[in-house]
């Protein structure tokens, strides 16, 4: 029974052995044969591997071909990373560089050719040449998009370049004959004039709709504003403008960018412009700014009658540089806005009402009290003479010919130069009728002899004394040659 128990575990032992051995012995083989590696390999290093030995493989195989239409090949384009694409641009420019060969084997044949047999060969070359734009037109998509993701600047410029020079050389070298045939060739393609008529007139209808807009906007914008409490005509003018301009500038980007511009350089561009436009134009900035203020602070409006910067006139437009003011003997004076912020701003049409100030002077001899009341007359029966505030009458001055009485009635605004001028000629005429006189200016001049001076034997020239309390002038007569 024991020998039997020896023999079972015997055989069992021999198959365990039998079973591991091979497995050792070919796991041992692997790894003999397998080359030893510094580190674990990874998906990103095979693939890498791949890439190199096989760099088509990695790209979708549509954007090789010639004959794709360009605006799948830009939606092929986008997820595509900046190494794809800088393995896809090698690829296009084998393919442009291979019809470009074409394009020189035939250009030299028609070279070769007679003058009159030169017909197919010329059509031949034509149809060629717009291939070739055809498969430029893709590789510079592919270009613009390799540069959008950052791809190698100098790089892109080369590979541009090469396009470029082709297309020089190409002309330079092409007959009359030639270039016209292609110009007629391109007129008449769909991708070429065709294309860029359809373009145009887009361009140009977008812009008629956009003036239409524009105008709907600007008319709702100034029914709009004119609710607006406490805003000046001047600020409604300037904000209906900005929106008209603001819509127009805004709506011809949409429609550029509708039509596959690139309006980012167009940004770059205004950016480094307005640095520059800063500096050479520091004065309509100044005056710029003194617009903003003036609308904003309102000191006048247009309709104003004004003295501004050294000039009365009536405020006839303001627009952000300058403001014109026409002057009571019309003549149009334009003045800087920083010359109007920058001075003394004298409204006079601000108010509703205005005093008018009027002096009459009467003679020492006349009554007061009846020369007040022939004013109180005039002024109340004048039609255009405000109730309140009640005019001033009094007496202002004891001048050295008169006494003058001051006259100050309200009127309004517009009824200033009339009232001033009605209340001049009737007062005069009231004076008259009821014998008040205005007296010219005068002066008393006195004649004095004086006595000889004992001690001097000189004569004396006549001499001036004045007295200032009565006013008069003394002539003195003296010895000549002697002054008192």
């Amino acid at each position: 029974m024991k020998s039997r128990m020896l023999v079972v575990c015997a055989l069992l032992l021999c198959g365990v052995m039998t079973a591991l051995l091979p497995r050792s012995s070919v796991a041992q083989d692997q790894a003999t044969d397998s080359p030893a590696q510094e580190g674990p390999s990874t998906p990103g290093n095979d693939a890498s591997a791949s890439a190199e030995e096989k760099p088509d493989e990695s790209l979708p195989a549509q954007v090789f071909q010639p004959e794709i239409d360009i605006e799948e090949l830009d939606f092929r384009l986008v997820p595509l990373t900046k190494d794809e694409l800088k393995q896809l641009a090698e690829k296009w420019l084998r393919i442009v560089k291979s019809k470009t060969e074409e394009v020189m084997e035939t250009q030299l044949t028609l070279a070769k050719t007679a003058d009159g047999a030169d017909g197919a060969v010329r059509e031949s070359l034509t149809e060629l040449h717009t291939e070739r734009n055809q498969l430029f037109d893709k590789y510079s998509a592919v270009l613009d998009a390799w540069e959008k993701k950052g791809g190698d600047v100098a790089a892109i410029a080369d590979y541009r370049a090469y396009r470029s020079s082709i297309i020089v050389e190409e002309t330079r070298k092409a007959d009359f004959k030639t270039l016209v045939a292609r110009a007629i060739a391109w007129l008449t393609s769909k991708d070429g004039g065709i294309q860029l008529a359809k373009e145009v007139g887009i361009i140009v209808a977008s812009f008629l709709g956009l003036l239409i807009v524009a105008g709907l906007v600007r008319r709702f914008v100034r029914r709009w504003i004119r609710h607006v409490p406490n805003i000046s005509n001047l600020l409604q003018v300037f904000i209906i403008g900005v929106v008209y301009w603001i819509v127009l500038a805004f709506g011809l980007m949409a429609v550029l960018s509708a039509l596959g511009v690139d309006i980012t350089p167009l940004f770059a561009l205004v950016g480094g412009a307005s640095i520059i436009l800063a500096f050479a134009m520091q004065d309509t900035l100044s005056n710029l700014a003194s617009g903003l203020m003036i609308m904003i602070y309102r000191p006048f409006d247009e309709g104003d009658f004004v003295d501004v910067g050294g000039v009365a006139g009536t405020v006839k437009t303001t627009n952000i540089v300058a403001t014109t003011v026409t002057t009571p003997d019309n003549q149009v004076i334009v003045i800087p806005n920083k010359n109007v912020w920058g001075n003394i701003i004298t409204n006079v049409t601000a108010s509703d009402t205005r005093r008018v100030d009027l002096v009459f002077g009467i003679s020492y001899d006349d009554s007061i009290p009846e020369a007040v009341h022939v004013l109180e007359e005039v002024v109340a029966a004048h039609p255009l003479v405000l109730k309140e505030p009640e005019p001033t009458i009094r007496v202002n001055e004891l001048a050295d010919s008169s006494v003058n009485l001051i006259c100050r009635p309200w009127v309004k605004t517009d009824d200033y130069w009339a009232v001033y001028w009605d209340l001049t000629r009737y007062v005069k005429e009231h004076f008259d009728e009821a014998g008040i006189s205005i007296p010219y200016p005068q002066q008393d001049v006195h004649f004095m002899e004086s006595a000889p001076t004992p001690r001097s034997t000189k004569r004396s020239r006549p001499g001036i004394e004045k007295q200032p309390a009565s006013g008069s002038v003394s002539i003195s007569a003296g010895d000549e040659g002697q002054r008192e």
